[in-house]
């Protein structure tokens, strides 16, 4: 089994420390492990080019030719993964960001399910099978503030990672305080929790997901075990990161959110989940499509307006 350890933070630094004491963890347990640092990776941003969906030759490959490929690649070939990320403004470092943008909807695992079946059915070149992989996370957030509410957003923002390939998220670990901490190597617990972490990732790899532990705290989303919700003035809620829906209840000063047994099986990093979004894409297409041809027209018109508008800059 390939553990994958990606550090996003500053070379030799906390993030660096926490992701290789998970793969220490990992080792452990027998795992074939590989670090990363991506500091000085050139990640750019997503382009929304489309040209990734192509895939002629069975494929997804970004047409921007620079470092995302390579951790693409690194990515696609484990088993296991552990990210590492700085919180610097209270969500996860934009790099990460650049690369989830790029990975999240070209690798989304309904719509190659539906690609696969159809390019099987006419004898056309398959798609790789490592996109049709189970594989298996988790997560940890380095942040300065002894607050958490200053560093809420790293997990949440890290979970877009594995949603779309229908990952399973089997830990997480908000490491904030660190300010006040000085050192990795000075917090025994904590260097401990990410050992633990790296061992609990490990032992996961290959059992199926109904059948995985959890290493961290528990949230009050059952499926994420994150804390945030949306609120819309009733008791229904959802959380926001796995798109599940459910209700509150007050007992005395206690508040509990209670998750329907089905809302779990449809969160958003499912297969279920995954299609629920692919056949949305699909009936807007349906939809959408039609109105552009009846417009077509007036669209060309406004677009050449808008395109002669003057801009500041441009390439």
């Amino acid at each position: 089994m390939k553990v994958l350890g990606i550090s996003m933070g500053r070379k030799n630094e906390r993030s660096d420390i926490y992701c290789k004491q998970v793969l220490k963890g990992a080792e452990a347990e027998g795992a074939d492990v590989q670090f990363i640092n991506t500091v000085a990776m050139n990640i750019g941003q997503c382009r929304g080019c489309g040209a990734c969906s192509k895939a002629p030759d069975g494929k997804i490959k970004c047409v921007l030719k620079d470092d995302y490929l390579t951790l693409e690649e690194m990515v696609l070939d484990a088993d296991g993964i552990v990210i590492a990320a700085p919180v610097y403004s209270v969500g996860i470092v934009g790099q990460l960001k650049n690369f989830l943008d790029r990975f999240g909807a070209a690798h989304d695992r309904a719509s190659l399910l539906e690609e696969q079946k159809q390019r099987k059915a006419e004898g056309r070149p398959l798609l790789d099978e490592r996109y049709f992989k189970d594989r298996y996370c988790s997560y940890v957030a380095v942040g300065g503030a002894w607050t958490e509410d200053w560093t809420c957003m790293g997990l949440p923002m890290m979970h877009l990672f594995s949603c779309s390939q229908a990952m399973k998220v089997v830990g997480q670990i908000n490491a904030n305080d660190q300010g006040r901490k000085t050192s990795p190597f000075l917090d025994e617990p904590m260097m401990n929790d990410m050992f633990a972490m790296g061992q609990n990732l490990a032992k996961n790899i290959g059992v199926p997901y109904e059948e995985t532990t959890w290493f961290g705290r528990e949230g009050t989303c059952p499926v994420c075990h994150l804390d945030l919700l949306m609120v819309n003035g009733t008791n229904q809620v959802t959380c926001p990161v796995c798109g599940i829906h459910g209700h509150m209840e007050l007992d005395g000063e206690k508040l509990k959110v209670v998750f329907p047994e089905e809302e779990k099986k449809r969160a958003r990093n499912t297969i279920p989940g995954l299609y629920e979004h692919h056949n949305e894409i699909g009936e807007m297409m349906r939809i959408c499509i039609p109105k552009l041809q009846e417009h077509k027209e007036f669209l060309a018109e406004k677009r050449k307006e808008y395109a002669a508008y003057k801009p500041v800059w441009s390439d």
